[in-house]
């Protein structure tokens, strides 16, 4: 037992020395070096494939090189111009480093206009594994009191998207958390959850369940991606959608399914 932990400590230090990695929550990748090291044959092998399932999950989907404090500084400057379209430009021209909002750039207004019909008042709001989502806050129809929670398992993204809320004086805070070991816990109007749930069922199938049983929130965004990183569809909406509600069946909720270009919709009323 105490070799065992010795190689996961070992393991865990070594993908936190490396450049890519440094920023990960240790939490996370202390799960996967346990799962990997107790398949593997040794801990090189272990430590190769913990490092695969991270870029699986994670950096696969950000870009290789991320500016944050030219963003921070090109992000503040714009607030303080005043002037809503610049803001937005900096906005999406940021948010096209990471796959997920990339793809959902060509549909930013319609997507916020058409999801938010579903929903009542939002007053708080909590966005799971959000990547750069939170910069599309000027887009959504939110009071200006209103909370928003972040997390993810950057911590250089979070304390970015912490100054971003500063800027732009909304309320709430961002944190660093594997929610596939434990969500956070925010009593909140809305939760997103936005092409969240295949990633984290590549570590833990039955995340996905937790996930969306355990989020306190009075309403969901569930989306899912309706083609492939490499721009392949093979049949994922329908794939998805017969997934979802698997997940969902034995729950008296409220589903509405909204079907955009890039992103499969699922708007709930628990």
């Amino acid at each position: 037992m105490e070799r065992k932990n010795d190689q996961l400590d070992t393991l865990v230090d070594a993908i936190m020395a490396s450049s890519k990695y440094k920023h990960v929550c240790k939490e996370l990748i202390t799960y996967i070096g346990a799962q990997e090291l107790s398949k593997r044959r040794n801990g090189k092998e272990a430590l190769k494939a913990t490092k695969n399932k991270l870029h699986q999950i994670g950096s696969a989907y950000l870009d290789s090189r991320v500016h944050y404090e030219s963003w921070r500084n090109e992000l503040r400057m714009a607030a303080l111009s005043a002037n809503r379209d610049n803001l937005l430009h900096v906005c999406t021209r940021i948010m096209n480093h990471h796959a997920s909002t990339r793809e959902r750039l060509p549909i930013l207004e319609q997507f916020y206009s058409e999801i938010f019909t579903y929903l009542p008042p939002i007053r708080s709001v909590l966005d799971i594994a959000c990547g750069l989502h939170p910069l599309a806050i000027p887009w959504m129809p939110l009071p200006e009191d209103a909370e928003y929670y972040a997390c993810d398992i950057y911590q250089d993204m979070m304390d970015f998207l912490h100054k971003w809320m500063l800027i732009i004086n909304m309320q709430g805070r961002t944190q660093v958390c594997d929610v596939i070991q434990q969500c956070p816990n925010y009593k909140v109007d809305l939760a997103f959850v936005l092409k969240t749930i295949p990633c984290l069922e590549q570590v833990d199938k039955s995340a996905g369940s937790r996930l969306l049983h355990t989020i306190n929130a009075d309403h969901l965004v569930v989306s899912f991606p309706v083609h492939s990183l490499g721009g392949k569809r093979k049949g994922m909406v329908e794939h998805y959608e017969t997934h979802f509600r698997e997940l969902v069946a034995n729950e008296k909720w409220e589903i509405k399914k909204l079907e955009f270009s890039s992103e499969l919709v699922f708007v709930v009323r628990k």
